[in-house]
């Protein structure tokens, strides 16, 4: 029986190609216990180290989070009833196989990777990518890093045979290992794909859940990524403080964030909101060009990621001075976020949770869906939105038990009783053994004035 480590480099790589050539059964891969422990360290602190590599101590270990990331995959897909995973998501796709080509892919649904129960990764990557992967990630055999092309959504007509060519190279690799009679679980997929797996005889069925099962608890090297990225954030938001002042606009604190991101190494600065003003209240998730002006109150978000790993990181400031109203607001926000946090530990439901949320109603919505995602909590990890989701609107009927191990945001926001203003905060939080440890540390525990008058 073929185990974890035996795919790592190519020493042995002509015995596996003739054994995927020749065979029309395979053995399951086993998962290793080093491969699936996450190296959980709850008696020290979380690391936030530099970025550099160094010879005198250990920090993220890549190697070690690659086998972790495949062995959760590997386990996840055993407990459930599908054969093999086909993923276009992006996120799955670095998951799975440690490797990314950057934002360019993000909404292409040209790149593709398949793994079975009995096999190593696939990637089907855009041109010369494939090349690359196989002259810099050893971790893969150099057959399974393939030159792919597809739709790119539409663009290229199904009537070009691209999909039906893809379809039946799928359809003989899952014969070689054994699991063309099971079912093949698909994350998201251009339609023409779709029918033309189905024409081919395979059986198709969703393995978003699969997937996410895999991703929800994150390793030691996981939440050090995380803490790294969030790290960024905090400077960010120190030169946000600085910078705000009357006669600056909306879209130009979005360029300063944007610009020390990626000097500092994201690798993607998905989105950045900046809401100031009359703008605050309802909140509109997005950014303008408005001119902040003096006794503004402001709030950001910044979604980006260091090695894969994202944040989701709000904070609210007031621009030169703050009035009753906004101070009030910012109380009343920070009260349901501390009261949150507090009830964060392993083994609590979500439904545990959302309940210290405000009711909708309670801060001017008609209902839970028109008011979603303003009192929420949301995994974070490869994706902004992993498990576990904690909202009134889906977690109050169907909690989710909260695990050692998961790292989520928990966001709230409260509109002023001025009509115009709002407060909103969201910290980033892991979870330990005993409860939890918040990672955003710009300080927010009170109403922070930017450039006090």
């Amino acid at each position: 029986m073929t185990h974890e480590h035996d795919h790592r480099g190519h020493d042995h790589q002509h015995g596996h190609d003739e054994l995927c050539a020749g065979s029309a059964s395979r053995d399951p891969k086993i998962i290793l216990p080093g491969d699936i422990d996450p190296h959980h360290r709850w008696d020290r602190p979380i690391q936030a180290p530099g970025q550099m590599q160094v010879d005198f101590e250990e920090r993220v270990n890549f190697r070690r989070l690659h086998a972790y990331r495949l062995a959760r995959v590997r386990q996840a897909l055993a407990r459930s009833d599908l054969g093999a995973l086909l993923s276009f998501d992006q996120h799955n796709i670095r998951y799975t196989t440690s490797t990314v080509i950057g934002e360019w892919a993000r909404d292409k649904l040209t790149r593709y990777s398949l793994l079975t129960g009995n096999g190593d990764p696939y990637v089907w990557d855009f041109g010369s990518a494939a090349r690359h992967h196989r002259l810099h990630a050893p971790w893969l055999h150099q057959d399974h890093c393939r030159a792919g092309l597809l739709g790119l959504r539409g663009a290229v007509h199904s009537d070009a045979g691209l999909f039906s060519r893809a379809a039946e190279e799928i359809k003989s690799i899952l014969q070689a290992e054994g699991v063309a009679d099971t079912p093949l679980g698909v994350d998201v997929i251009e339609p023409p794909m779709m029918f033309a797996l189905q024409k081919v005889g395979i059986e198709v069925r969703d393995s978003q859940q699969v997937m996410l099962e895999a991703r929800q608890l994150k390793s030691s090297d996981e939440i050090t990524l995380l803490n790294m990225a969030a790290s960024m954030v905090d400077g960010v938001y120190q030169d946000i403080y600085e910078a705000l002042k009357p006669g600056v606009r909306e879209n130009q604190v979005v360029a300063l964030a944007n610009k020390r991101l990626y000097e500092m190494g994201s690798d993607c600065v998905e989105a950045i909101n900046a809401i100031s003003g009359e703008r605050c209240c309802p909140h509109p998730h997005n950014f303008t060009d408005r001119l902040i002006r003096p006794g503004d109150q402001a709030f950001f978000d910044i979604i980006q990621s260091y090695m894969g790993y994202r944040t989701c990181y709000y904070r609210t400031f007031s621009v030169g001075s703050a009035t009753d109203a906004q101070r009030d607001a910012y109380k009343r926000a920070r009260g349901w976020m501390d009261a949150a946090i507090a009830r964060v530990r392993p083994g609590v439901g979500t439904d545990q949770i959302a309940v210290v949320f405000p009711k909708a109603e309670e801060f001017g919505f008609p209902n839970e869906m028109e008011a979603f995602a303003l009192q929420f909590g949301h995994g974070l990890g490869v994706a902004l939105h992993e498990r576990p989701i904690i909202s009134r609107l889906v977690s109050m009927d169907n909690p989710y038990e909260i695990k050692a191990g998961m790292v989520f945001a928990l966001e709230t926001y409260c509109p002023a009783t001025d009509g115009r203003s709002a407060a909103r905060i969201e910290e980033e939080v892991v979870v330990t053994d005993k409860g939890c440890e918040v990672i955003t540390l710009f300080p927010a525990a009170e109403l922070p004035i930017a450039n006090a008058y």
